[in-house]
């Protein structure tokens, strides 16, 4: 019964605190969460552009959307560790719906409950790459990942 209390509780506080943006109001879309033990792993949709920022020059709508998804990633990890004790490292992929109606892997992380968070980096960026999330950036914009083949 506390494992249904534990994902309950995570479910309430995502749908809670990111069910709009600081900079977007669609809400997050959790896409699958799998809890195993200490592991957890989290796979979600990045927000889409705001509508409203269809009236501002496209390389910062696009900014206003990079920046949301930074946020919205150590948002939901701190989440995480909030609502699941007994997790100690976490797997979470972001993914972008694509213009071909296919999903594009954009981010990827793996974080750890001890790992500090460093509130005092101003950079969102960097924050999000000394907690452990992996992306690549373009121009403001978080580009697709490409997969590695062995």
């Amino acid at each position: 019964m506390r494992v249904l209390a534990e994902i309950a509780r995570f479910l309430r506080r995502t749908r809670r605190q990111l069910r709009s943006g600081e900079l977007s109001r669609e809400p997050l879309q959790l896409m699958r969460v799998e809890w195993k033990g200490d592991l957890l792993e989290c796979d979600w949709l990045m927000r889409p552009v705001d509508p409203w920022d269809k009236y501002l020059p496209p390389e910062l709508a696009t900014e206003n959307q990079t920046l949301q998804a930074l946020r919205d990633a150590l948002k939901l990890r701190a989440i995480i560790f909030r609502s699941f004790p007994a997790v100690s490292l976490a797997q979470l992929r972001m993914f972008r719906a694509a213009k071909n109606h296919q999903l594009e892997l954009v981010m990827t992380g793996s974080v750890n409950r001890w790992d500090e968070e460093f509130h005092r980096v101003p950079s969102v960026m960097m924050r999000a790459k000394m907690c452990g999330f992996r992306f690549n950036m373009a121009d403001e914009e978080i580009g697709r990942m490409i997969p590695i083949s062995l």
